[in-house]
């Protein structure tokens, strides 16, 4: 009856996340502190869990001498949210 939700995604942060590059593509690690109201620090630890998982590329390069980091949605980050969106709606459709 219920599906399982994706363990990965079903954290607010990493939803958030996740959420946020389904619909830019890419975007600066500023961007996305500023966006879900995250410490820098938990927000790090939770980009790498996404790395890690294989939902999203990070980019670390320099711009005018300051560290840039850029996150981008994978393929597979693309796919792993919207099973999380069907599964999510089995909990909605429960028949009364």
């Amino acid at each position: 009856m219920f599906k399982d939700l994706n363990p990965i995604l079903h954290s607010q942060l990493r939803l958030a996340v996740v959420s946020i590059l389904i619909s830019v593509k890419e975007a600066e690690f500023t961007y996305l502190r500023e966006n879900t109201n995250a410490t820098a620090g938990n927000l790090s630890v939770q980009i790498n869990k996404l790395k890690e998982a294989g939902y999203i590329d990070v980019i670390k390069q320099f711009k005018d001498n300051y560290p840039q980091t850029i996150c981008r949605i994978t393929p597979a980050g693309i796919e792993a949210f919207a099973e999380y969106v069907q599964n999510l709606q089995s909990y909605l459709d429960i028949k009364k």
